[in-house]
């Protein structure tokens, strides 16, 4: 069965992931990019994927706080 949530097979496609092509594309807009999709899924909750929808909200919050640290880290690395 498909994992519509963490790795939607829709979203690979000749072993990219399309998340990786939009972090190289949009470069310091990724960080803006994750806070829309995490606005949209918690706005839409309940009115359409129900608890898959707050997944999807958690993924794209775990995306960022992954974004976040590893700055983070690379910021303290050159200190």
């Amino acid at each position: 069965m498909a994992d519509n949530v963490n790795q939607p097979p829709h979203y690979n496609q000749s072993g990219i992931e399309c998340i990786d092509a939009i972090q190289a594309a949009t470069g310091d807009g990724f960080e803006y990019y994750l806070q829309g999709n995490i606005l949209k899924y918690m706005w839409r909750y309940r009115y359409k994927n129900k608890t898959e929808d707050l997944k999807k909200a958690q993924w794209y919050l775990n995306k960022l706080i992954e974004v976040k640290d590893d700055s983070q880290s690379i910021l303290d690395f050159g200190d």
